[in-house]
């Protein structure tokens, strides 16, 4: 549509004037830029693609304002795409989505220099951005499941996402993803007809995403509560303070991200008192995925960290049950630590898991990928390297690098880097890399 003006549905905290120049385009400011291309992607929902630098160029002539009006702001949307409007009307959902994105693209531009530091300023930080969202209710008892799973599944990995999710409906579990499609949508969309049926009220269908990642994976349409946190790090982090356990389904680089970053938190010493229960399911078909990572993972980090997952293979019902009876121990560790339900304070997280990476070709190149490292140590370079391979593979700024200078170039021990490329090759022949089309490998393995 060539030009129409939408005002949030809801209260939304006024902006100032120098909160609005920030985000016009005129003022040349980088969130301005940030702004754009977050609400393209959400405006884009349902596009059949995870290219954010492909979705992005196809639409350039995109534009929004930030308006200021007596009752608040209102967005002036050009050239926004059409599939998020029926019969001239924007959808109420994508319309939630949109101010969601101002709401937090405002609070990262206001926080900037609280970013940029470390160690528990970042947990205070990623503390105060869940709060603004509104995504801590402090009178809950722990029935938040986190799920982590790949967008490119195939279609019956997404049926048993949907299965697994209905079973945690029923018992009154609310689901957490990464908000975008395949096994971040499968467990949100079971779990909402669970809820349906046992008439659960205030259901919450947590998506959690990041600027760079938002373009590739945009926000499902299940999703009643949408925040953006300004990198990986960060994002992961929000996931572990706010949930209380979490369900892994098959996936691809970013699912692999997800597990080395989990592991490596939960080897720390520090940790060892912590529940946090943490399941790897699929269905029979996919079996072979979590053998093979279950196989990275002793070969690289340990048994200890092998001890810290329980596989479950075709049995949606066990998970929800297991799961469901782990947050009973959730809530009496919680109680032990004298530790909120709403944000897992005691959960110690090592500056090396805080630090926003940057995959340049530089830094992949500089990661230490050896043996003879504490665990957690070598857990944290394993996950740049996947989230190096995530960047090359679906985001703007990483498809851009790649075009530019080539693969990225990963070197260490020729056991983990032999271990490594088995794995990115199960990943490539299961088709787990890319949604669609033959997919060319962003990265390059030395020993």
């Amino acid at each position: 549509m060539a030009n129409i003006i939408i005002s949030p549905k809801g209260p939304l905290d006024l902006l100032s004037k120098s909160e609005i120049e920030a985000l016009q385009t005129s003022s040349g400011n980088q969130y301005h830029q940030l702004f754009r291309d977050c609400a393209l992607a959400v405006l884009s929902t349902g596009a059949n693609s995870d290219d954010g630098h492909e979705l992005l160029a196809a639409h350039e002539d995109f534009d929004v304002e930030v308006l200021s009006s007596p009752r608040g702001v209102k967005l002036q949307l050009t050239n926004a795409p059409e599939n998020a409007f029926v019969d001239g009307k924007m959808i109420a959902g994508i319309r939630n989505h949109l101010f969601a994105v101002l709401r937090d693209i405002v609070f990262i531009q206001n926080q900037y220099e609280l970013w940029t530091q470390q160690g528990e300023s970042i947990t205070d930080i990623v503390f105060k951005t869940l709060r603004n969202a509104h995504a801590l209710q402090p009178r809950r008892q722990p029935n938040l499941v986190v799920c982590w799973g790949g967008h490119s599944i195939s279609e019956y990995e997404y049926d048993y996402t949907k299965e697994v999710g209905y079973r945690l409906g029923l018992r009154g579990l609310d689901i957490c993803t990464g908000c975008g499609i395949g096994a971040m949508k499968g467990p949100m969309k079971g779990a909402a007809i669970g809820h349906a049926k046992q008439r659960v009220e205030n259901s919450r269908f947590i998506g959690i995403t990041e600027p760079g990642i938002i373009a590739s994976e945009a926000p499902n349409a299940v999703v009643n509560q949408l925040i953006i946190m300004p990198d990986i790090e960060k994002r992961l982090e929000a996931f572990v303070r706010l949930g209380h356990g979490i369900i892994v389904f098959p996936g691809g680089a970013g699912t692999a991200e997800e597990i080395l970053y989990i592991l490596g938190v939960l080897l720390n010493e520090e940790n060892k008192d912590i529940r946090l229960p943490l399941i790897f399911t699929g269905p029979e078909n996919s079996k072979q995925y979590f053998e093979d990572m279950d196989r990275f993972i002793g070969k690289t980090l340990g048994p200890e960290a092998q001890s810290l997952y329980k596989i479950i293979v075709d049995d949606p019902i066990k998970v929800a049950k297991v799961m469901n009876k782990a947050m009973r121990k959730v809530y009496k560790n919680r109680r032990k630590l004298d530790d909120a339900f709403f944000y897992n304070w005691s959960l110690k997280i090592d500056t090396n898991f805080q630090y926003a990476f940057d995959p340049t070709h530089e830094n992949m190149a500089a990661l230490d990928l050896s043996k003879g490292r504490p665990a957690a140590e070598l857990a944290a370079d394993l996950r740049r390297a996947f989230s190096g391979i995530v960047a090359g593979n679906v985001k703007p700024q990483g498809i851009k690098a790649i075009k530019e200078h080539g693969p990225f170039k990963l070197k260490g021990d020729t056991e983990i880097m032999a271990e490594l490329d088995a794995t990115l090759e199960s990943f490539v022949k299961q088709k787990r890399m890319k949604l669609s089309g033959e997919y060319t490998p962003c990265y390059e393995l030395e020993s």
